[in-house]
């Protein structure tokens, strides 16, 4: 496809990115180390932890998984919340030359234990809150170094309050055992007593197994490889810096980390990016308790907030909204899931600035394409492609489609991972012989190479031949007043093969099913509008915010 988009990408934007400035993430990671040690890295339930302390903890947390007899290229898995102790941890997992497998804290036994077996993980280290969920799958995988902290252990007299809370008040921590488990501080301990041996690492060395597709089957563990994380950072760096610019010289860029961290867009673009930026993260433990995030963010000026719809929207509407001053708002980056126009309009009028949304995968470290940050109102598509990345759509025949024709969105670029782990079948499906990712999503491009987002193609609704994409569905439906939320399947139909259901969250209890199919006879063609409807007091979705819509499709 011809880069119709490089003549739209915003001044000072390069085409290109050079990621073999780092040799490895660690590179990057020292480097900030050196530039940035009196700032402040994190702020965590009102406590600062500078780049100095991330620097020495992560240092000797290195040293004492060395000296477990673990070496370079082992996996160590991460299992915890947004905390202090994830991205140390993390930074001494990848300075020890091993391989960081991110899990998701929500996990049940029988995930976790997948997971733990597929990456071969040697060791893990577990926020106590998921001990439990450990100790039941333990015995059955690979994972015999267990490392367990607690959600105030880094936060000194305050944090002893907030376990006491966690552990006793809200009775969060489920009673485990853990045979030879060890406290995080005792490993930083022991590994200050220890030496640090430091690993000799290439850009083609594995530095993250990020797993996905479990929403959709047996969950699969793309290959990050430093030289993959480092471009995406590097891109995402050179893409902001049209609304980033705008920071008075001097001041600290401070970024609201609501997204997990063990997701690959708040690894990436939270952590990572702010690492090289020498910024600011306030870290955000519980991104579903809108009054405690509030009460966070009013507590000091911030100037990015990546985040998914749905929490832009329970922010938007929550009543505590106006104690939080967003004047420094200056980047609003949407993702994960689709951007809907009802949720960037409101939270435009409220905060003055507009969501960006961008699209990516595990797969792509995670970011393809974004809107431009010098936007000034949101487009309602995923944007243009990052510097040193191409998109092309194809057919199911692998063929490019005509100008305005949807296809799959295919995806090359220095971010795109090396593979599946141990899955050479599974990775032949998605790569094309010319290297393009086929990404299993369908989209369209305009004249200027603005790329659209239709929907999943697993996600596609075919209703007598007729194609129903839900995210479409969705959008129309959203903007009807005493709607919440909803989502759109497709259900088996005798006579149209399927038929649209639509789940709605409504924020008007009044609101009736008559209501709705009105709305939607003005609004949609006949073969789009659903033929059930049906009200819930609440979506099924990933701690992240994704609508798990095969939930739904099961009952």
């Amino acid at each position: 496809m011809n880069k119709v988009w490089l003549k739209h990408y915003p001044e000072g934007v390069p085409h290109e990115i050079d990621p073999g400035q780092y040799g490895s993430l660690v590179e990057l990671l020292e480097e900030s180390f050196r530039k940035h040690g009196d700032r402040v890295a994190y702020r965590f339930l009102g406590k600062a932890i500078t780049f100095r302390q991330v620097d020495d903890q992560s240092r000797a947390f290195a040293a004492y998984l060395q000296s477990l007899g673990l070496e370079k290229g082992d996996r160590v898995a991460v299992m915890m919340p947004n905390v202090p102790q994830y991205p140390i941890a993390v930074a001494g997992i990848l300075r020890a030359g091993m391989v960081l497998v991110n899990v998701n804290p929500l996990y049940t036994p029988r995930e976790l234990e997948h997971q733990l077996k597929d990456a071969g993980a040697k060791a893990i280290v577990i926020i106590e809150n998921f001990a439990r969920t450990l100790q039941e799958c333990q015995a059955h995988t690979p994972t015999k170094h267990v490392i367990v902290t607690s959600m105030g252990e880094s936060i000194g007299l305050k944090g002893m309050i907030v376990n006491f809370v966690v552990r006793h008040v809200r009775k969060m921590v489920p009673p485990f055992q853990l045979s030879g488990a060890v406290r995080f501080k005792d490993a930083l301990a022991a590994g200050r007593n220890a030496s640090l041996r430091t690993p000799e690492l290439r850009p083609d060395d594995i530095a993250v197994l990020q797993y996905t597709g479990g929403t959709t089957g047996v969950s699969k563990g793309a290959v990050l490889l430093h030289r993959n994380i480092i471009a995406n950072v590097l891109q995402c760096e050179a893409w902001y810096q049209p609304a980033l610019r705008k920071i008075p010289a001097g001041e600290q860029i401070v970024t609201v980390c609501a997204l997990p961290l063990y997701h690959i867009f708040g690894f990436t673009v939270n952590m990572m990016l702010s690492m090289r930026t020498g910024g600011s993260n306030i870290l955000i433990p519980n991104p579903r308790d809108i009054p405690s995030v509030l009460k966070d963010l009013a507590r000091q000026r911030f100037h990015s907030f990546p985040a998914v719809n749905t929490l832009f929207n329970a922010i938007a509407r929550h009543p505590d909204f106006h104690t939080v001053d967003w004047s420094g708002l200056l980047l609003s980056v949407g993702g994960a899931t689709a951007v809907q126009q009802v949720t960037a309009r409101l939270w435009l009028e409220k905060t003055g600035c507009p969501i960006v949304e961008g699209y990516g995968l595990s797969e792509t470290s995670p970011v393809a394409s974004c809107n431009p940050t010098n936007s000034t109102e949101y487009t309602g598509t995923i944007g243009l492609p990052l510097p040193s990345t191409e998109f092309k759509l194809l057919d199911d025949q692998g063929n490019e489609v005509q100008p305005g024709m949807p296809g799959e969105i295919c995806i090359r670029g220095p971010q795109v991972m090396a593979g599946y782990w141990q899955r050479p079948d599974e990775t032949a499906k998605v790569m094309t012989p010319d290297g393009f990712l086929r990404t299993g999503d369908v989209g369209t491009v305009d004249e200027r190479g603005y790329f659209k987002l239709v929907d999943r193609k697993k996600d596609m609704i075919v209703v007598s031949g007729f194609n129903v994409y839900p995210n479409e569905v969705e959008d129309v439906v959203t903007q009807m007043p005493g709607v919440l939320e909803c989502a759109a399947i497709g259900v088996p139909d005798e006579r149209s093969g399927e038929a649209v259901k639509l789940v709605i969250v409504r924020s008007n209890p009044a609101l009736t099913e008559a209501e709705v199919r009105a709305f939607c006879e003005q609004n949609l063609t006949g073969y789009k509008r659903p033929r059930i409807i049906e009200f819930r007091t609440e979506l099924p979705k990933t701690p992240v915010g994704k609508v798990l819509r095969r939930e739904l499709r099961n009952g």
